[in-house]
């Protein structure tokens, strides 16, 4: 290897080798590299786009940096398939392979810790929506308002309603994180989502949570989230996963 190595995660060495087709980030094949009997997965990158000044740039390009998302999530998916990996954040870039090598000596032991309290568990995501309108509200407009008054009176009563679904969205996405809580070993609360992050994904979100499941459990932890998705008109329960668990791996490796 003679460019920049992109590390996608780090993880206990693999029973078997990387399938020879799996490509990364730039389209460069993802490769194993042992040190103290860890591995971190890695691809070769060129410097014209992973060096600090013109990554800087890239990353402000959103076409960019959805293609070098897809491209690592592929990597962590492939992963996750064969073995627990502690994924590292997006655009993890080091100078050489003795770089990579100093990192995995720096934080050897919140690695192993890590992989240790991760092993044999996946992340599951859990987002809530609030629709901004009811489907029959939204299937016929409003009567036209005879007059002021009763122009008024539609506004009072749509804003009721709206404040009637939220109260209601906040109560069922406080009893729901409760419940996958305490199904789930452990949970972490993440920020609302801003609509322009969500793909044009309709809605106020409510809730945007991850839960930490062991494998073998995921089947129950999903029928316990499908049998709450409508049990509130209004609100939409998303279910993503299983991913390699980004939010339970603490510090970044």
């Amino acid at each position: 290897m003679t460019g920049l190595r992109y590390v996608y995660a780090v993880c206990r060495p693999l029973g078997a080798p990387l399938q020879a087709e799996l490509t990364g980030v730039a389209g460069a094949p993802a490769k194993q590299l042992n040190h103290h009997g860890l591995v971190a997965v890695v691809s070769e990158v060129p410097e014209r786009d992973f060096a600090e000044e013109p990554l800087r740039a890239h990353l402000e390009d959103l076409d960019w940096l959805a293609a070098t998302a897809r491209a690592h999530q592929g990597v962590i998916d492939a992963l996750t398939v064969v073995t627990t990996p502690l994924p590292l954040r997006l655009a993890t870039v080091f100078r050489d392979d003795s770089a990579v090598r100093t990192m995995i000596e720096a934080r050897e032991d919140h690695i192993r810790h890590t992989l240790d309290r991760l092993e044999g568990r996946v992340e599951w995501g859990v987002k809530i929506y609030a629709e901004t309108e009811q489907p029959q509200q939204a299937a016929q407009p409003a009567p036209r308002a005879a007059s002021g008054r009763d122009y008024l009176r539609q506004r009072r009563q749509q804003t009721r309603a709206g404040e009637d679904l939220w109260q209601k969205a906040e109560t069922f996405a406080t009893r729901l994180h409760e419940q996958l809580s305490a199904f789930a070993e452990e949970s972490r609360l993440h920020a609302p989502q801003h609509p322009a992050l969500s793909g044009g994904t309709a809605g106020r979100n409510v809730l945007n949570a991850a839960y930490l499941v062991p494998r073998g459990e995921s089947e129950e932890f999903v029928e316990l989230v499908d049998r709450t998705k409508d049990d509130v008109p209004g609100l939409r329960v998303e279910l993503t996963g299983p991913w390699a668990a980004y939010s339970f791996a603490g510090e970044e490796a």
